[in-house]
Parts: structure tokens; sequence; C-alpha cells
């Protein structure tokens, strides 16, 4: 039986749901790019979903390894300070579900970082040349792992900066740390480090596509590494020196390389004689305007 309105039947379709079908070169309309954006957005919501039903039959490990630096931490405060009183407590009746949905849905998303990494990336692709289109590969293949070595780093570096900040718990305080709060407190500090390690990369591909000229970057290289500390003391939500250098120093690591990968990127169109995006289509415009005048 199909419904209707007023005895016209209702279609029920999720051809919406598809992205636009851009033109050969590349260009699309503003709608179309909402359209593409709304695409994206769902299929990466929906990947996370199923990555996040997937973990949850594993929340118990999960939830082990992710309190594992917390642990770390606490028995060497401990080492130091036996009269200190740090406990984990769940704070109120859904707090448990509320923890063990957390664990599950950052672990969903760890899990399916190469697909929403490339659901990123093909919202970008639209207003590519085909040839350019070759870097798809090249971006997940280096993506991911910077994206997951990120993370990894934060992760490794956590019970450091525990130890600082729960090192001024004074004598005689019981020091009662609310287990979603702490977990809120580690996915912060991983995903910054996540993210942080991609910077680089989206530097490189503003170079590849003809946004970003290798003479700029080392021109403000000065500038750019002293930002990569500051970004490093602001972006890390503890307060310790390790974690904003552990941040700082690969963030800087990957910028010099990414620039030298930029400069040689940019040898090879000189000795070809290829014009980047941003200059073709300047002189395309230009050459328009001289035969409609």
């Amino acid at each position: 039986m199909s419904l209707t309105i007023k005895g016209r039947p209702i279609r029920l379709s999720l051809a919406w749901l598809r992205p636009p079908k851009g033109s050969p070169d590349g260009s699309m309309s503003l709608f179309e790019h909402i359209a593409e954006l709304r695409y994206r957005l769902v299929v990466i919501a929906l990947t996370i979903l199923v990555g996040t039903i997937v973990c949850w039959f594993f929340r118990h490990q999960l939830t082990d390894v992710l309190f594992y630096p917390y642990e770390q931490a606490k028995a060497a405060l401990l080492a130091k300070n036996p009269n200190a009183d740090i406990t984990l407590v769940n704070n109120g009746v859904a707090s448990p579900f509320t923890l063990a949905l957390k664990v599950s849905a950052l672990a969903g998303l760890l899990l399916t970082a190469p697909i929403w990494l490339y659901q990123l990336w093909a919202f970008i692709v639209p207003g590519l040349l085909a040839k350019e289109k070759k870097w798809t590969l090249i971006f997940l293949g280096s993506a991911t792992p910077l994206f997951l070595a990120g993370v990894a780093v934060g992760y490794y570096v956590m019970p450091k900066g525990l130890v600082v900040l729960l090192g001024f718990t004074e004598n005689g305080i019981t020091n009662l740390q609310d287990v979603n709060q702490f977990l809120s407190f580690l996915m912060r500090f991983m995903l910054v480090f996540g993210i942080a390690f991609l910077i680089p990369e989206v530097v490189l591909i503003l170079n590849i596509v003809g946004v970003l000229k290798a003479k700029y970057l080392s021109k403000y290289r000065s500038f750019i590494i002293f930002g990569t500390f500051v970004f490093g003391a602001v972006a890390t939500p503890s307060t310790d020196p390790f974690s904003m250098l552990a941040l700082a120093l690969p963030m800087t690591v990957l910028f010099v390389l990414a620039e030298v990968i930029a400069h040689v990127l940019d040898r090879r169109k000189a000795r070809r004689g290829t014009l980047d995006p941003v200059s073709r289509d300047k002189a395309l415009r230009e050459l328009s305007d001289g035969e409609s005048a």
C-alpha cells in the first residue's frame, strides 16, 4: 500500500543522497558544492556510526587500553608520593553507558579514518583536473598513517603530562577523576595530535594544486616554525612542556620535509614548462579578455 496525500502518491527516494555529477572540467555551481558537501557528511556520519557499532562489542578491552596512560601516570605519581589519593569514579546513573559510548565512538573514528579522510579529499577532487586526481592515492597512503601516528604520539606522551598535572594533588586531599571528563580530555588530546600531523600535508597539497609556492614556504619558514611551537603550546589541553614539544617538534620536521618536496615539485613544473592551476586560469582569462576585446 503506497502513501498518498490528497490522492497523490508519495515516492520515497534516496536520490538526494547521491553526489551531484560535475562537469568534465571539474567546475561546480554553489548548489552542487552544497549537495556534494551534504553527501560527504552523510557518508562520514554513517561510516563512523558503523565503526562505533563494531567497536561496541570490544568496549571493555578498548576501555582498558584508553585508560592505560592514566594507570601509568598514577603508578609513577604514587612511587614519588605514596600518600597521594587519586581515584577514577563514575558520576551519575548514565555515566557507565556514556563512557562505553564515548570509548566506542573514539575507536570507531580511528578505525574508519581511511574512509572519512577519503571523503574529505573527495570533496576537493571535483575542483581538480583529471591529471591532478592521481594524488588521491598518495594522499590516502600518507594521510592515514600520519593521522594515526599523531594519535599514537598523543597517547604515548599522555602519561608524562598527567604526572605533571596530577602532581599538584596535595596530601590529605582526594583527587576524584570523573571517567567521562577524563576520557573527553584524552580524546581532545589525541585528536589534536592527529589533526596537527596532517597540517604539513595540507601545505603540500596546496603546493601541488598551485595555490602555495615553495619559495613562500622558505621565505616564511622561521615564522611558521615559531607559529608551530605557539600552536603546540595552545592546542594541547595539558600545560606541561612535554606535550608541547611532542607536538611541535614532529610538526616542524614534517613541515621542513613538505617544503623540500614542494621545491622538488616546483622545479619539475619549471623544467616541463607547465603552469599551475591558478596561473593557468589567470592566463586563460587574459586570453579570453583579449579575444573579446
